[in-house]
């Protein structure tokens, strides 16, 4: 037996990997369908979906309603719409360009993190990291082929500092990646001796 199928990970893992997965998406795109109801209204006004216009200036597709605050002084729920990636990366580009950037990074991500959980790399951390990263980009790219958009609404009080509207997906793939920076700096454990 290779030292690579030893430490293949197994079916209880895959299914519990599968399990987490569902349901940190569940939690994400319920959060955005409440933020769509609840913080947005229909604006019959709208442009073409994440199209700038003369100016640069891109048009909301549904119009915020005020904030909620969430933890008072500390986050607000604030409805926007993000046609970038973190930060309004490519937030302008054309939309075949993002369609094609998120598209592309989102499964390519998916496949190699999919691959190396099954081939057993890393440890804990990292196991638990693939869920987190794999259904924040589920969640994210599910909004692009939906909407046009990134549907963002969590908003750090403005009175503490300024920071992106950001949503459930991005905190999954703040969590995930934290964990596998981590995981990658712990020392891997020699496996051991199969006599």
């Amino acid at each position: 037996m290779s030292q690579l199928e030893q430490h293949r990970r197994g079916a209880r893992a895959l299914i519990i990997m599968v399990v987490c997965l569902a349901v940190y998406t569940f939690a994400d795109l319920a959060s955005k369908e409440w933020a769509l109801d609840a913080l947005s209204r229909v604006n019959d006004q709208r442009a073409p979906v994440c199209e700038p216009d003369a100016s640069g200036h891109l048009s909301y597709q549904r119009l915020p309603l005020p904030s909620r605050p969430i933890v008072d002084g500390v986050l607000r729920a604030t409805y926007a719409e993000n046609c970038g990636a973190a930060f309004s990366i490519l937030r302008s580009a054309p939309g075949w360009v993002r369609a094609l950037v998120f598209g592309v990074a989102s499964v390519g991500a998916a496949i190699a993190l999919t691959t190396m959980f099954v081939r057993g790399s890393g440890g804990k951390l990292f196991a638990g990291a693939v869920p987190l990263i794999l259904s924040g980009a589920l969640g994210n790219l599910s909004d692009r082929v939906r909407h046009g958009f990134v549907v963002d609404f969590i908003q750090v009080d403005p009175r503490l500092f300024t920071y992106p509207v950001f949503n459930v997906a991005d905190i999954w793939i703040a969590i995930g990646v934290g964990l596998l920076l981590l995981d990658g700096f712990k020392k891997p454990t020699p496996p051991a001796d199969a006599s």
